[in-house]
């Protein structure tokens, strides 16, 4: 059993920010450069800032997301996933509140220099984005105790953050843009899938209802399979409709390796073996959106 950091300490924070999700924010980014790389010059500073408030919206979400699930009753003992900062008594709900607060502080901060550089467009993005961080899993009516946890994900961290990310770094948003955002999103929704999944019981005792919950694990796991095959589709046709480079296709090496992961989730139900197959899920998604980028970043320019 791996040891816990102690109590209010530097690595309970740590923990608490999720390091290992951090992918999914860059992820969108990374692409989102690609492909204005492919179109155009880009604008560095814009770009990097973009990333810094990318990254710290994604560790505002994980804040919000373990005080507020900690206090609807969703990580309890019986939970199989990785150690929640709250609920393991590592941080006082007050201290992760704060967290939040000053990780979408600092996030609105660098929106606010961004919006100076690139217009009222990146305000929507950012407020709309923070808005939903909070509201994924507080407010009223939570996104992921409603089974739009996947909606917001597909959205957010794919066509929003990759189109975004283009607009920012690029002054435009290419065609490219919109349809790169897919794989990314697809790919990123199946982290959450699997998520879902593996915390399908305990989150029927919360009353969470995921899709998961709604439908059945028969549907979580087409809807991974479904995700897979719409992120395989999408660099296809970015690859043969000229849209972007043909290069692209080459993210479609390490994407094979979903269906091995596929597999895993269909046969396997034991937490632990759950719990790798997210880790290789989230380094799928990384994998191909490395690919990908390299793909549009190296081929040849388009418009």
């Amino acid at each position: 059993m791996s040891m816990l950091p102690a109590p209010r300490s530097f690595g309970a924070w740590v923990l608490a920010a999720r390091p290992a999700t951090l992918a999914v924010a860059v992820a969108s980014v990374l692409v989102g450069a690609a492909v204005a790389s492919a179109v155009g010059t880009v604008r560095l500073l814009p770009l990097v800032l973009a990333l810094f408030g990318a990254i710290l919206i994604q560790i505002g979400t994980n804040f919000a997301n373990d005080v507020f699930d900690h206090e609807k009753g969703a990580d309890t003992a019986e939970r199989i996933g990785p150690t929640r900062a709250v609920s393991a008594g590592l941080l006082t709900a007050r201290d992760v509140r704060f967290g939040m607060v000053f990780a979408f502080g600092l996030a609105t901060v660098i929106g606010a220099y961004l919006i100076s550089l690139s217009g009222w467009q990146i305000a929507v993005i950012g407020v709309v984005s923070i808005a939903s961080g909070i509201a994924y899993t507080g407010g009223p009516y939570p996104l992921g105790y409603n089974g739009l946890g996947d909606v917001f994900v597909f959205l957010f961290f794919g066509i929003i953050g990759v189109a975004g990310t283009a607009f920012v770094a690029h002054g435009s948003v290419p065609a490219a843009a919109w349809l790169s955002g897919i794989p990314v999103g697809a790919l990123a929704t199946n982290v959450l899938v699997v998520n879902n999944v593996r915390d399908h019981v305990g989150d029927v005792k919360a009353g969470k209802r995921t899709l998961v919950v709604r439908f059945g694990r028969t549907f979580g796991v087409a809807e991974y399979l479904v995700m897979l095959l719409l992120a395989a589709v999408s660099i296809i046709f970015l690859a043969v409709t000229g849209l972007a480079s043909p290069l692209v296709a080459i993210a479609l090496i390490p994407l094979s390796f979903g269906l091995r992961l596929f597999r895993t989730i269909r046969s396997e139900t034991d937490g632990p073996t759950l719990n790798r197959c997210l880790v290789s899920s989230a380094k799928l998604m990384l994998a191909v959106t490395v690919f990908l980028a390299v793909g549009l970043a190296l081929g040849p320019r388009v418009s």
